[in-house]
């Protein structure tokens, strides 16, 4: 009895002592490092197509896989230059595709020249993006935060094209400006990818993305960590807990009520390192990461291409039920490791308004239920 009891003991420390040592093996065998191969490569689904016509009082539309025609407003402005050089992460994103997406802005780019990109934007009537600078974008009757800015707004990575005046279709390009006319395309596909990213809001943490067919990866660490709020301009168009925008180097994300201004955002280490980031090193509204496989992230998906959109507004809908809350942007946090909820409410710059946030949650848009 008294050696088939020792056995035992021994069998449970040895067990506890493999447990603690392989811990990192453990974790590794079931959340490996790095996103998928290839699964950025793959085909997507279309899902519509935006068309803007560069004419003065011309219509904005949506045209669906189906067929269906929807107006997105009238073309109050046309560019007649772009902008180089552009914001910083402009350089990451590829030519001839959207660079950037948001509730007030949409960047498209058309060169990258000496390392700084050169692009043209969409704006909203109501509101100036300083990203886009005077008389280089298009101006639409179009509300912040809805329509091209909302429920229809194309995800970074989408490729841009110029119908000519012939017809014929060319991708978007420095080397032949749109013309009066001429009409900009953006064709809008859902790729596949991540459901959920989640992320352990503590230096080193994991920064998991939760996949179809892959389980969670694990994509990459947390080198610091969000602690406060600060004043993003934007958030000012979009609800609490929500996404105000996503480019090749940032996802900026909504904590105040509509109308007010307040948030934080997310940056790559390279963006982190950029000189006008600074702030992002001493105060607490960025959370920085890095990769795990060594990539540099910037303009990469998951997290800073081919998927993050704002999406539809509260009084907004896509083709049914699904698609419109599926692509409805959400945040959600834990508070000191408790059950997860939305993010608190905070405006303005409040450095501790967000230093209980133990995780975050950030779901992707899907047009149709996980798995399915």
């Amino acid at each position: 009895m008294r050696n088939a009891l020792s056995r035992f003991l021994f069998l449970v420390f040895a067990l506890c002592l493999f447990s603690s040592a392989s811990t990192e093996a453990y974790e590794a065998a079931w959340i490996p490092g790095g996103y998928p191969s290839g699964l950025s490569e793959r085909k997507g689904k279309p899902l519509y197509r935006l068309e803007l016509p560069l004419i003065a009082g011309g219509e904005a539309l949506v045209r669906l896989e189906t067929g269906t025609v929807l107006p997105l407003g009238r073309i109050m402005a046309i560019p007649s230059s772009s902008k180089w050089p552009a914001y910083t992460a402009s350089q990451w994103a590829k030519p001839g595709t959207v660079a950037a997406t948001a509730v007030n802005a949409v960047h498209l780019l058309l060169s990258v020249e000496e390392n700084q990109g050169r692009t043209i934007s969409l704006l909203p009537v109501e509101t100036f993006a300083p990203a886009a600078g005077v008389g280089n974008a298009v101006i639409i009757d179009n509300p912040a935060g809805k329509g091209l800015f909302g429920a229809w707004a194309p995800p970074v990575g989408s490729e841009v094209s110029v119908i000519g005046l012939d017809g014929a279709s060319r991708p978007l390009s420095a080397e032949r400006f749109p013309e009066a006319g001429e009409s900009l395309v953006i064709d809008v596909v859902e790729k596949p990818g991540p459901y959920m990213i989640e992320i352990d809001n503590r230096q080193g943490g994991d920064v998991l993305a939760w996949i179809d067919g892959f389980g969670a990866r694990k994509i990459a660490r947390v080198i610091r960590p969000i602690g406060g709020v600060g004043r993003f301009g934007g958030s000012q168009y979009q609800s609490p807990s929500r996404l105000r925008a996503n480019h090749t180097g940032v996802i900026c994300i909504s904590t105040s009520p509509r109308g007010e201004v307040g948030g934080f955002q997310i940056l790559p280490l390279l963006h982190a390192h950029s000189p006008e980031m600074k702030s992002a090193w001493e105060l607490t509204q960025w959370l920085i990461v890095e990769a795990v496989d060594g990539s540099p992230l910037v303009g990469e998906a998951p997290l800073f291409s081919d998927f993050l959109v704002p999406g539809p507004a509260e009084d907004e809908a896509l083709w049914d039920l699904w698609s419109t809350y599926g692509r409805r942007s959400l945040v959600l946090c834990r508070l000191d490791g408790g059950d997860w909820r939305r993010l608190p409410l905070a405006s303005g710059r409040d450095d501790v308004a967000l230093k209980a946030v133990t995780h975050l949650r950030i779901y992707f848009p899907r047009t149709a239920e996980p798995g399915r």
